[in-house]
């Protein structure tokens, strides 16, 4: 295969199903900035954020087989990180909760939303309309202003608020 700097991303998903490591390592540099970004954004420490990453994308690999086109390959890749990142502060929740146990703290009241899924949060937000769902999306999981949403969405920032708010 030549070898050549910008791949498509259909190059990239059929080379990563036939385990191209050369085509794995070129979808790794090429989302790997942007989940970055999503993940720095919960946690502050860079060797954690890079294992969550990693893990992320061990999950992308090992699924890549199950990506159909349908939509965008980074939105796609952006939930499986995203699904890895949840994991981690799942875990890291039990372990917390496993050492209160042990010191016998007193029981704690847990609210409706401690017992949601990720799961059920993310078929939560696929039921907002559209416009909701991606000012949303924008907002809230990948840190985006007002101001830049309105201006990517051709929307005032005020709109941009409501439909936060509608949310």
């Amino acid at each position: 295969m030549t070898r050549k700097k910008d791949h498509t991303e259909r190059e990239l998903v059929e080379g990563c199903c036939r385990n191209d490591r050369y085509l794995q390592e070129m979808l790794y540099r090429r989302f790997f900035p942007t989940m970055q970004r999503m993940v720095q954004r919960y946690t502050t420490d860079p060797e954690v954020g890079l294992t969550i990453i990693n893990n992320g994308f061990l999950k992308v690999f090992q699924k890549i087989d199950t990506y159909s086109f349908s939509g965008s390959l980074e939105g796609w890749i952006r939930r499986i990180v995203f699904r890895a990142l949840a994991d981690h502060f799942r875990s890291e929740k039990r372990s917390l909760q496993f050492l209160e146990l042990e010191n016998r703290d007193a029981p704690t009241v847990t609210g409706a939303l401690d017992k949601l899924f990720l799961e059920d949060l993310l078929s939560l937000v696929d039921q907002l309309p559209a416009v909701s769902k991606e000012v949303f999306r924008l907002y809230c999981i990948e840190g985006y202003t007002h101001r830049e949403i309105g201006e990517q969405l051709n929307m005032s920032e005020g709109t941009s608020k409501w439909h936060l708010s509608k949310a």
